[in-house]
């Protein structure tokens, strides 16, 4: 025997049927048990002849191919090519993979955009409904998306990309809703009208938290309408700085565990402008390590306003702080979810390309918090993928019966079985 490699195993090709990613399976019921492609017929309209191709044909499988870790169309020929998966799951017939992307444009030209924006949002709302939680907090912040594609614009950032903002359910990480934005359009815009639609949604919210982008006296007046406890992070202009100089008494800041930090806290009382709302300002100091022109007392600052007088000033910032873990839920579905790239030139493809990653990442989030237990709800899709997407399994046909035998633990085996059960007895 010749060999084929430096260690003494000889490769060959197998007819078998066997898939790599068995747990894709397990999503593919979450997808029904959401009811998603009900959603998608419901939102997206019928092609035009009866050979054409629905639009759940198209994006049933770019879920797949987003939650088994694919981050462009060409990367669908894995789920094409996994016969056996698409035998488990009922994936029957799929487009030509050169389609899709004319797919994508064609959508963001005829209403697909506004369509896949309303799946997002029926399945988070659905996901909402079937959780014990009683008052959210809403995390809102946007993001950039380089893109050197031609009619990018240029952000922020100084890089040409896209500008998307998130409202975030912090206590799931769910993604509420999303605006897909050019990346010349400031975060600012549209602010109010985006905290209504994100309170539209959820009746529940009770607390908003965003940096700068909120800091507007109408969104202020909007949540003391409301009754919403908010903590925004304060632009520093002339009149905040002239407040923090009013400010007197200065007391350590300590975290959460009761630990002194390097920095101050104090409090003040002040206004937006010519808006109505009285709010207090919660500012931090500390030494700033170089000493410049833009400090010239030798600290630096961090306001926040709020009208959560329940807080002392301390749990303020605790509070406020935790506002990061947006950060974390954006470089999931970024990163984790391929969203850090856009496939197509078009803005309005991108757009539906975009809602189509929000849309996995919510999917993946309903699968953790509905399905599985409490110890996978912290733990990333790259985690997922290595743990339980890709687990191999064999398919064997007994009559008219389809036998995935997986090989894995007993214990994940028990996992799968649980799963299954919860999945098909959803409400």
């Amino acid at each position: 025997m010749i060999q084929q490699g430096i260690l003494p195993f000889k490769l060959e090709r197998s007819d078998e049927l066997i898939t790599a990613r068995s747990g894709l399976a397990l999503f593919a019921e979450v997808i029904r048990a959401l009811k998603v492609e009900g959603r998608v017929r419901e939102s997206f309209a019928r092609p035009g002849s009866n050979r054409g191709y629905e639009a759940w044909e198209y994006i049933e499988p770019l879920l797949l191919m987003l939650e088994g870790g694919g981050r462009h169309i060409e990367d669908l020929r894995e789920i094409q090519d996994d016969g056996t998966l698409r035998q488990v799951i009922g994936l029957g017939r799929m487009p030509s993979l050169s389609t899709f992307g004319d797919w994508l444009v064609r959508q963001g030209e005829s209403g697909g955009v506004e369509a896949m924006v309303g799946v997002v949002e029926g399945v988070a709302g659905e996901i909402g409904k079937r959780i014990a939680i009683s008052e959210y907090t809403l995390d809102v912040d946007a993001t950039v998306i380089e893109a050197d594609k031609k009619e990018a614009q240029w952000t922020y950032k100084k890089v040409k990309g896209y500008q998307p903002i998130l409202g975030f359910l912090a206590e799931t990480g769910v993604g509420l809703a999303h605006e897909f934005r050019e990346g010349n359009v400031a975060a600012q815009s549209g602010a109010l009208d985006f905290l209504r639609r994100c309170l539209g949604l959820c009746p529940q919210i009770r607390y908003l938290r965003s940096d700068g982008a909120f800091y507007q006296a109408a969104v202020i007046e909007e949540c003391e309408e409301r009754g919403l406890g908010y903590t925004i992070t304060a632009d520093q202009d002339a009149a905040v700085k002239e407040v923090i100089k009013t400010i007197g008494d200065w007391k350590v800041l300590f975290d959460g565990d009761g630990r002194e930090t390097d920095r101050e806290v104090g409090t003040a009382i002040h206004t937006l402008g010519k808006g109505k709302a009285v709010f207090r300002l919660v500012v931090e100091r500390w030494v700033d390590p170089q000493r410049s022109l833009f400090s010239p007392n030798g600290y630096c600052y961090h306001a926040i306003a709020s009208n959560r007088d329940e807080l002392g000033a301390e749990e303020v910032v605790w509070f406020h702080n935790q506002r990061g873990q947006a950060e974390n839920f954006i470089k999931e579905l970024k990163i984790g979810f391929g969203m850090e790239q856009m496939t197509s030139g078009n803005f309005a493809a991108n757009a539906v390309w975009f809602a189509l990653g929000v849309l996995a990442y919510n999917l993946t989030q309903a699968q953790k918090l509905l399905f599985m237990d409490e110890g996978w709800r912290s733990k990333t899709i790259a985690t997922l993928r290595w743990q339980l997407i890709e687990t191999a399994g064999r398919l064997v046909r007994h009559g008219r019966r389809l036998i995935l035998r997986l090989a894995t633990s007993l214990e994940k085996y028990r996992m799968f079985l649980e799963m299954r059960r919860l999945c098909a007895s959803f409400p």
